[in-house]
């Protein structure tokens, strides 16, 4: 009973990742129709700067709330994360203006980055501690299934209504989500021992066959023992103990960050541009997306068995390489194969990276350091739409626009390759490695 209790859990944290997929990945589907939008006029360069200002909000929301999560609950954030950002993309369908339009996905981009952090660190908290890798591979598949289901919607949607629709869409299942978690979600059993609420902890470990983890002494308690502050978990980050492989993790999310939303914006507007119809364009989204699905389980279960570093340094080199045969023009059959196996490893192995930086960092710091690590991350996330964008604007040909993606993967398999043994507490059975 209690295992069917925490795939609940995880269910729920993937619902909210779906949605958060959906968002992010719908302006890439609508960057053709947007380009093509009269009334605003909107060039590539603009187009860009226009996929960067949701992923600005998304480092803030990540910085901002990733910190927040562990003093005031997961539970109650994830929650108000869902219903900000849903509320965000109705408003957005209502945007008169392209500035409008900015500020609209900057403020949708806050509760988009706060949920990311929240869900990972619950859903590494009630999964099995030698199973963690793949469960939350699992759960943050849903990030590609979002991307499928922008693709899929895309392709009916946008040959017969306006791209605002897109929006409007992915704003309806907050109606289902979050009464769901209000009802069904529970509260973290460790932030509640952290909280000094030790008789709640218990109860609700019990209830759901969670290990609370051993207190580590290298967090810092508040006076009472008991409450710390956002400065004090924050400043043990940067502590000796922690410093390098904070610092790692920062540069290997800001890398898969970069390659996952550059090729989500701008894959279809490459391949549109090559010469492919817009259907098909937005299909090649959607395989990249589909990739991801395969991927993340995959290398979790090798992570889980292997280790983190040897299989997300893999990834990486893979994603590299795909990347680069898809400049070679190959064979329409084999450019899906190569863009697959990109997605399984851009999107899957940043998945990865996640599990990796959770397993890094204890219990009571762990919903911080990934905080921190995905919103310095969103540095790389906000310069991927930018950058593939002076690159289309370029002129230099369609190869430059691959050879400019494989570099950040070779960057982020160098900064997981040097990454440190974990020096948190380790339970039982689990090797964060």
């Amino acid at each position: 009973m209690s295992r069917h209790k925490r795939l609940i859990v995880v269910a729920i944290c993937a619902f909210a990742i779906i949605l958060d997929g959906y968002d992010l990945t719908v302006y890439g589907a609508v960057v053709p129709s947007l380009l093509e939008y009269e009334a605003w006029n909107v060039t590539e360069t603009q187009a860009g700067t226009l996929g960067s200002y949701a992923l600005v909000g998304m480092l803030l929301g990540a910085l901002l709330i990733g910190t927040v999560t562990d003093l005031v609950g997961r539970r109650r954030i994830i929650i108000a994360c869902v219903i900000w950002f849903s509320v965000g993309m109705a408003l957005t369908a209502f945007a008169p203006t392209p500035e409008a339009f900015g500020l609209l996905r900057f403020l949708t981009g806050l509760g988009l980055g706060g949920v990311i952090p929240t869900a990972i660190a619950l859903t590494m908290e009630f999964a099995e501690p030698h199973r963690r890798n793949i469960t939350n591979a699992f759960m943050f598949s849903g990030y590609a299934i979002g991307g499928i289901c922008a693709a899929l919607v895309a392709i009916p949607v946008l040959a017969r209504f306006e791209w605002q629709t897109m929006f409007w869409i992915g704003s309806l299942p907050a109606l289902v989500l979050v009464p769901l978690a209000y009802f069904a979600l529970p509260e973290s059993p460790n932030y509640l021992r952290a909280r000094g609420r030790e008789e709640e902890a218990q109860a609700l470990a019990a209830r759901y066959g969670v290990t609370l983890e051993a207190p580590d002494t290298a967090v810092p308690a508040g006076g009472d023992g008991r409450k710390r502050g956002a400065v004090a978990n924050v400043g043990t980050l940067v502590s000796r103990r922690f410093l390098a492989g904070t610092l790692l993790f920062w540069v290997a999310n800001g890398m898969g960050l970069l390659l996952v939303y550059g090729l989500n914006t701008w894959l279809a507007g490459i391949m549109f541009s090559a010469g492919f119809p817009l259907g098909s364009s937005l299909t090649f989204l959607l395989v990249l997306n589909a990739g991801a699905i395969l991927g993340a389980p995959t290398g979790g279960a090798l992570a889980d068995r292997f280790g983190s570093r040897p299989v997300v340094t893999t990834m990486f080199v893979i994603a590299a390489t795909c990347i680069l045969l898809m400049s070679l023009e190959p064979p329409t059959a084999l450019l899906y194969v190569f863009v697959a196996l990109a997605g399984a490893c851009t999107i899957g192995t940043t998945i990865l990276v996640n599990s990796y930086t959770g397993n890094f960092y204890p219990a009571a710091l762990r919903a911080t350091g990934l905080g921190w690590a995905l919103a310095v991350g969103r540095i790389g996330a906000i310069i991927g739409p930018i950058y593939g964008g002076l690159v289309m604007a370029s002129g230099l040909g369609i190869s430059v626009n691959f050879y400019a993606f494989a570099i950040p993967a070779v960057i982020g398999a160098l900064a997981v390759l040097v990454v440190p043994r974990s020096r948190a507490v380790v339970l039982p059975g689990s090797t964060p490695r």
